[in-house]
């Protein structure tokens, strides 16, 4: 009889192990194609990949949120399309379809509208950083002068911003700040 529980009990720790390593939901197939894409679960945290593979993470507004491997040359179409497509919520004018995703980076698909008050759908009053000036982005509330003026002086001297993580770029603005402003800013009128 101990023999027999032994047994099982090896038999159920085995099989938990190997379940624990098993996700249905990466593709472990030889790829060729660099461009094909193979999503990850948002519990794995890392994965092997094989020379010219990178994982990127989407956030907000996408209809499958997570982890997707890509080949080089990927762009934030390519991440938004693997992701299932924006939702219908998801401010087109905060993300750039050709901007190249690089690799470990998360990005994140703002929201047209304010979504804490579940009864009415408010549109977000928003700023564009690649465009507007000074005074329009420190009237925001979201911006003090001296951080908006090293925006201006950030896409000036290294052209418009192709992301809305780009902004972290910028002297002054971190993950912190990052997080509170990413949804009241956009790339592009």
């Amino acid at each position: 009889m101990a023999k027999a529980l032994i047994g099982v009990l090896v038999v159920t720790v085995a099989a938990i192990v190997v379940f624990m390593f098993i996700d249905p939901n990466i593709n472990v197939s030889n790829q060729t194609d660099p461009t094909s894409v193979v999503y990850v679960s948002d519990n794995t945290t890392s994965i092997s990949l094989e020379d010219g593979y990178f994982t990127a993470t989407v956030e907000g507004d996408v209809s499958k949120p997570g982890s997707y491997v890509f080949g080089e040359g990927a762009t934030m179409s390519d991440l938004i399309e693997a992701a299932g497509g924006p939702t219908e919520y998801a401010d087109d004018k905060a993300y750039n379809l050709d901007a190249t995703i690089k690799a470990g980076q998360t990005y994140f698909i703002a929201s047209k509208y304010d979504t804490s008050n579940v009864c009415t759908l408010t549109e977000l009053a928003k700023v564009n950083i690649n465009s507007d000036n000074v005074d329009t982005l420190v009237a925001s509330k979201y911006f003090t002068s001296t951080v908006a003026n090293s925006i201006i002086s950030h896409r000036t001297e290294h052209g418009p911003f192709q992301t809305l993580e780009d902004i972290m770029d910028v002297y002054g603005i971190g993950n912190a700040t990052y997080k509170k402003v990413r949804n009241y800013i956009t790339l592009h009128a």
